[in-house]
């Protein structure tokens, strides 16, 4: 069992599933059927309870809409796939708040720079969105790329975070 919770956020509905205290999946959408498949199968959960609040969880969405654009650094994620992936979405927790990298730099931050497809899919793939931060992955020209969410929501994130980085 899992619980979630649907936050309202200046750039939609923001919907976290979570399980002992981790984020499982998350992102602007009030539909679950958005999120689920998303979780790694061994970490999908039989089933899910709504609840007003996931503490710490929500928690750190509202403070980065605040303004501490670290807080959902703070919060534990569980996340599965093969080793490069992981590693990749490691890297993206470290990505500091308006400085996007462009995918090129990603990859070799990740530790292999001639696996550009492969971090590209990471960030696809991810399925804890802000709190593994892929919206500030672009391209190597500057421009925005794809995001599962939107790119209206991922140029909202970078502008916040341009702002309020200076």
């Amino acid at each position: 069992m899992a619980d979630y919770t649907t936050l309202t956020t200046p750039d939609g509905p923001f919907t976290l599933i979570a399980q002992d205290g981790a984020v499982l999946a998350a992102g602007w959408t009030a539909e679950l059927d958005e999120l689920l498949p998303q979780v790694h199968a061994s970490l999908r959960p039989a089933g899910l309870t709504e609840v007003a609040t996931l503490g710490a969880l929500s928690d750190a969405v509202q403070a980065y809409y605040d303004g501490d654009l670290a807080a959902p650094m703070s919060v534990p994620v569980r996340q599965k796939s093969g080793p490069f992936r992981e590693r990749a979405w490691d890297v993206l927790r470290e990505v500091a708040a308006g400085h996007p990298l462009s995918y090129t730099d990603y990859a070799s931050a990740a530790g292999n720079p001639k696996a550009v497809r492969a971090a590209a899919s990471a960030c696809a793939f991810n399925a804890a969105a802000l709190f593994v931060p892929c919206h500030r992955i672009v391209r190597n020209d500057g421009s925005l790329g794809g995001f599962r969410w939107g790119l209206t929501v991922k140029e909202s994130l970078l502008a916040r975070e341009a702002e309020l980085s200076v």
